[in-house]
This record gives structure tokens, C-alpha cells and sequence, in this order.
């Protein structure tokens, strides 16, 4: 067993595990943080994402031990220190962002990283950077208008039934 210590979601945390226990189950298990989802074991789906030291991290491809000493922010800590809902998440409420809701803790959080990154994406940019996130429900389209909506700009119009 290893010790690691690091800051998650702005908390100092420790915790005791093997050299083989990957960052997402340090989270879900041993810290409770469940809002981090497992979705494919093989880094395809992106429904584990977290920051790690600022950067989107598919947590299920990344060992606890490796965040020795990192910042770490995971979904329950994107809210607004009044617990509303951050701007990210909000739009994915006004734009029905979510189905299901399974993908969507690793939408919202890849969405912050873009957003960090490049605070006014192209639609074009949002769905390149979205690549490595699956979702089976929504075809995406509402999503995309989120994040748009979440970046101040001029949200894509509803498709044509």
C-alpha cells in the first residue's frame, strides 16, 4: 500500500492504496465522489474526466498514486459556492444537454477544460474537442449548443424535425 495525499476539489485528502488503484477508484470508492462515472474501463468514453493540476484527465487511465500532491476537481466541486449550478452546468439544463445524465459529469467537465482553454470556441472546435466523450443518448447537438451557450455566444439553431 502507498499513502497519497492530494487536494481534491479544494479539500486536502489521504488515503491508503495499491500500486494498481486508478485515480477514478481512489475517487469513487475510497473518497465517495461518485458523480465521476466508469463507463468503458479503456479511456474511450470520457465519462470519468477530471481536472488533474488544471488539465482534463481521463481518471480511469491514470493511477491515485500518480496525483501524489495534485489539485484535483471532479463534478461535485464545479458548482457555485452557493451550491447553484456553475454556468457550464446550467446551460446543459437550458439546452437539455443530458439525457440519461451518465456522460454528462464527464461533458461538463471537459467543457470547462475547452473553455479554459479557448473561451470561445468555433461549434466546429466544441465537437473536435468532444471526440474523446461518448454519449449514447443525445446525438450530441445539445450539447454542443451548451457549451456554445456556456461560452457567451450565439447558440446553433435546433435542428429541423
Amino acid at each position: 500500500m502507498t499513502k497519497v495525499t492530494m487536494t481534491v476539489n479544494g479539500k486536502s485528502v489521504s488515503g491508503d492504496v495499491a500500486g494498481n488503484t486508478l485515480l477514478v477508484e481512489f475517487l469513487r470508492s475510497d473518497l465517495h465522489l461518485t458523480g465521476t462515472h466508469v463507463g468503458c474501463d479503456t479511456s474511450q468514453c470520457g465519462a470519468c474526466v477530471v481536472h488533474v493540476n488544471g488539465g482534463a484527465v481521463k481518471s480511469c487511465t491514470m493511477f491515485a498514486a500518480e496525483a501524489e500532491g495534485a489539485e484535483v476537481a471532479t463534478i461535485e466541486g464545479q458548482a457555485n459556492a452557493d451550491g447553484s449550478l456553475n454556468t457550464i452546468q446550467q446551460a446543459f439544463q437550458d439546452y437539455h444537454g443530458l439525457q440519461c445524465g451518465f456522460c454528462t459529469p464527464g461533458m461538463v467537465m471537459s467543457a470547462a477544460a475547452l473553455l479554459k482553454d479557448n473561451p470561445k470556441p468555433s461549434e466546429q472546435e466544441v465537437r473536435a474537442y468532444l471526440q474523446g466523450n461518448i454519449c449514447r443518448c443525445t446525438g450530441y447537438h445539445n450539447i454542443v449548443r451548451a457549451i456554445m451557450a456556456a461560452s457567451g455566444q450565439e447558440v446553433p439553431a435546433v435542428a429541423a424535425e
